[in-house]
C-alpha cells in the first residue's frame, strides 16, 4: 500500500473563523484502499477538516490544497465532491424521519424513467444497497421506525447510492451500542477489501486500534503526527499522548465517595411504549439512589434505559401504567416535567442537540431556561443576576468561551454538554439524571465531566448515570444495575463490576441476586 500515490492530499490547509484560527497548516495523506482514522479532542478540528475536503467550506475560504486522484480539486461545494466520489456522513445524521428508506436514499438523487420517479426502480436499487451494508428492513419503513444503529446504515447506503470512493464517517459509532458498532467496523472492513478508501472520525480509541491502517493526530487546529499502524503500531496512551498533550494516567479522576442514606426510590415502575399498545419498556423497575452516590445503568440499546429516565422524569416518554417514587421517605407524583424539577429531578437528555439546547440560543439564555423564577422578579427577568449566574457555571465548569453572549452552537460538544449540565445545576436538583453524558466527547473533556459528576455527588446529591461504554460506568459507578428488554435484571456493587459480568447481566432476563 505505501508505494501507491495517495488517493488524497491535503496541504497546509489553514481555514480562519472570525478570531478563531481552526485549522493551521494541516497536512493529511491518505492512501487508496486505506481506513484512516482522524483523532483530535473536540475543537482539535477534525470536522472542519472533512467540511473542507467536501466542499462544505468552499475553494477560496480556506487556504492550501487539495490534491484528489492526483489532480487539484476546488470544490464549489457538496454537490461537487460527491460527483467526484467523496460522501461525508455527519455525526447528525442527514435524513428524514417521516420518510422511507428508498426516499431517503435516494433523495435529490431520484432514478427517473420519461422525465418521472420510477419507484419501482428505486425500490429495487435500494434493496441492493440495503443488502451491502446488512439491512434486512423493508425499503417502505419509514427513517423514525427503526433505530439509530440502522439509521446510520441508511446513510451508508445513501453513499454508495452516489458512487462513494472515498467514505468519510464523523463519529459514526458513537450513538450505536457494541453490536451494532461491531457491525458497522465489519462493513467497513468489507469496504476495504472492495477498493473503498475510508476516512473515520471517532473518539472512540479502542475502535480506532482495532480498525485503522493509519492515524493522524490533530490538537489545536495543528497537525500532530500520523502514525502507520502496521508499521509503528499504536497503543492508547499514545493516541491520547498525542491528543492531549500530556499522558492521561487514569482517565477517571481520583475519588473517594461520600454515601449516605436512600433518598430516592421507585417501586414496580411500569410503563407502555407510546404508539405500540402491547409492548412495555419498563416492567415493575425498582431502584433506589443514596445520597452522594453514582448509579450507573447499563443495558444495550433498546433496552428501556431512557425511556426509564424520561418517563420518571414527569412523564416525558410512554404511557404510565403503575409504579410509585419516594423521595426522603415520603411518595411523590411526578405527573409533568414542572412536578419533576420542584421536587428536585433534573434530566440531561442523551441528545443534546435536539433536545437538551436550543441552538439559537446564546450560553447565558442557556444556563437559566430550566428555572427562570431563580432569576426573575415581580415577573421581570433580571438581566445582570442572569449573566453573574451564567458566568459562575463558566468560570467552575471551565466552559471555553470568551464570554456567556456567544451562541452555544460556536461551542464544540465537550463545552456544549458542559452548558446542559450548567442549565440543570441551576436547578439546584437533589437527583441528577445524565443520559450518555460523554457521547460524541474526547478523552481531555470526558475526564472534566467525569470531576463535575463527583463534585455533584459530593454535593449530596445523587446521581443517575445511563451509558453505552462499560469502562466508564465501572470506573465512575458506585453501583451498576443492568437493563434488558424493560426489565431490570441485576445490582451489581463497584468492586464486582467487570464487563463480562455487566454483559450477561445486559443480555439476558435471569436475575442475579442484590449485593
Amino acid at each position: 500500500m505505501g508505494s501507491a500515490p495517495p488517493l488524497l492530499e491535503m496541504r497546509s490547509i489553514t481555514k480562519e473563523f472570525p478570531g478563531v484560527k481552526a485549522l493551521s497548516d494541516v497536512n493529511l495523506v491518505v492512501r487508496p484502499g486505506e481506513i484512516h482514522a482522524i483523532c483530535g479532542e473536540n475543537g482539535a478540528g477534525k470536522s472542519t477538516l472533512m467540511k473542507v475536503l467536501s466542499g462544505v467550506y468552499p475553494y477560496g475560504s480556506y487556504s492550501g490544497s487539495i490534491v484528489y486522484q492526483g489532480s487539484e480539486s476546488r470544490f464549489s461545494d457538496i454537490r461537487a465532491s460527491e460527483h467526484a466520489g467523496i460522501v461525508i456522513i455527519h455525526q447528525e445524521l442527514a435524513l428524514v424521519p417521516g420518510m422511507s428508506i428508498t426516499e431517503n436514499i435516494f433523495m435529490g438523487n431520484e432514478p427517473r424513467r420519461f422525465g418521472r420517479i420510477d419507484w419501482k426502480a428505486a425500490n429495487s436499487k435500494a434493496l441492493e444497497l440495503m443488502a451491502l451494508v446488512g439491512l434486512k428492513e423493508d425499503p417502505d419503513t419509514l427513517i423514525k421506525d427503526i433505530g439509530v444503529g440502522k439509521q446510520q446504515l441508511v446513510e451508508i447506503a445513501k453513499a454508495f447510492a452516489k458512487d462513494v470512493k472515498l467514505l468519510i464517517l464523523d463519529e459514526p459509532t458513537a450513538a450505536l451500542n457494541e453490536a451494532d458498532s461491531r457491525h458497522l467496523l465489519d462493513l467497513l472492513r468489507g469496504f476495504k477489501q472492495r477498493g473503498i478508501t475510508s476516512i473515520m472520525i471517532s473518539h472512540k480509541l479502542n475502535e480506532i486500534e482495532a480498525i485503522a491502517d493509519s492515524i493522524t493526530i490533530l490538537r489545536d487546529g495543528r497537525t500532530i503526527e500520523t502514525i502507520d499502524v502496521k508499521g509503528e503500531g499504536a497503543d492508547e496512551d499514545r493516541i491520547v499522548r498525542g491528543m492531549v498533550g500530556r499522558d492521561l494516567n487514569s482517565r477517571f479522576p481520583d475519588h473517594t465517595p461520600k454515601i449516605g442514606e436512600v433518598f430516592f426510590e421507585v417501586r414496580d415502575w411500569t410503563v407502555r411504549h407510546p404508539i405500540s399498545a402491547e409492548r412495555l419498556v419498563c416492567k415493575n423497575s425498582s431502584f433506589t439512589v443514596r445520597r452522594g452516590e453514582i448509579v450507573g445503568f447499563a443495558g444495550l440499546m433498546g433496552a428501556g434505559r431512557t425511556e426509564l429516565a424520561m418517563s420518571l422524569f414527569g412523564r416525558s416518554y410512554g404511557v404510565y401504567l403503575g409504579g410509585r417514587v419516594f423521595k426522603d421517605g415520603k411518595e411523590i407524583e411526578l405527573k409533568s416535567v414542572a412536578d419533576a424539577i420542584d421536587h428536585g429531578l433534573a434530566y440531561v437528555s442523551e441528545d443534546r442537540k435536539a433536545i437538551g439546547l436550543n441552538l439559537l440560543d446564546d450560553i447565558k439564555t442557556s444556563v437559566v431556561s430550566a428555572k427562570l423564577s431563580k432569576i426573575t422578579k415581580h415577573g421581570v427577568l433580571d438581566e445582570a443576576l442572569q449573566y453573574r449566574e451564567a458566568e459562575h457555571y463558566r468560570k467552575s465548569l471551565r466552559i471555553k468561551t470568551p464570554t456567556v453572549d456567544e451562541g452555544v452552537t460556536k461551542l464544540s460538544g465537550g463545552n456544549q454538554q458542559k452548558v446542559v449540565l450548567a442549565k440543570w445545576m441551576f436547578t439546584d436538583p437533589d437527583l441528577l439524571i445524565l443520559d450518555e453524558p460523554t457521547r460524541g466527547i474526547d478523552v481531555g473533556a470526558k475526564f472534566e465531566i467525569y470531576g463535575i459528576i463527583q463534585r455533584l455527588a459530593d454535593e449530596g446529591k445523587g446521581v443517575i448515570v445511563i451509558s453505552s461504554e462499560l469502562p466508564e460506568l465501572i470506573g465512575l459507578c458506585d453501583r451498576i444495575y443492568t437493563v434488558f428488554e424493560g426489565t431490570i435484571t441485576g445490582e451489581i456493587a463497584r468492586r464486582d463490576a467487570d464487563p463480562e459480568t455487566l454483559m450477561k447481566q445486559m443480555t439476558s432476563m435471569k436475575k442475579m441476586p442484590t449485593p
